[in-house]
């Protein structure tokens, strides 16, 4: 249960890691967005590549940050019966939700963007508008990586769960109890 344990903390770990290094891009993404909108009402003038760049900047801030937000709880939950239950009963709800919702969904994505991403990058898919940012295969390569990375997490999420059940930990929440607890 020792190296499950440290499996879970090292892909926790992950997450948080990339999530940190993508939260950088909303800083990027006004400033962009902000020069766009000085360029188009200060001066009349517009770059396509700035408009594709907010595209790109938003699309990987959201895809590549879907495993911090799930890492630090910040996904939408409904919490009128889960949080009144003890800590098993929330993992266990957890854990089935893991295997039965968030692995299945991300091998379905998986299964279902291969074809679309291979062929994009098999021609080398271009810019979105003529004279744009020319590398969309790019952009829709973190369709793939979004799924890996939820999958992932979800996976350290299920660790949790299970050592809760375990009855190593007593809560399953990333960073809240620590082993042993």
């Amino acid at each position: 249960m020792n190296t499950l344990a440290a499996l879970g903390r090292a892909l926790d770990g992950f997450s948080n890691l990339v999530g940190r290094i993508v939260m950088w891009l909303a800083a990027a993404l006004v400033l962009v967005q902000f020069a766009v909108v000085i360029l188009r009402y200060g001066f009349s003038t517009s770059l396509i590549q700035m408009q594709e760049a907010v595209i790109y900047i938003h699309a990987t801030l959201f895809m590549l940050a879907i495993a911090y937000t799930m890492l630090h709880e910040g996904h939408v939950r409904v919490d009128i019966l889960y949080a009144g239950w003890k800590p098993k009963r929330r993992a266990t709800v957890d854990a089935l939700g893991v295997v039965l919702a968030v692995i299945p969904f991300c091998l379905l994505v998986l299964w279902t963007c291969w074809p679309f991403v291979a062929a994009s990058w098999r021609i080398r898919e271009g810019a979105i508008a003529y004279g744009g940012i020319p590398y969309q295969y790019l952009l829709k390569s973190l369709i793939p990586a979004m799924a890996v990375l939820l999958m992932l997490q979800g996976l350290a999420h299920l660790i949790r769960c299970l050592l809760v059940l375990a009855g190593l930990r007593s809560d399953h929440r990333a960073g809240r109890v620590a082993e042993g607890g």
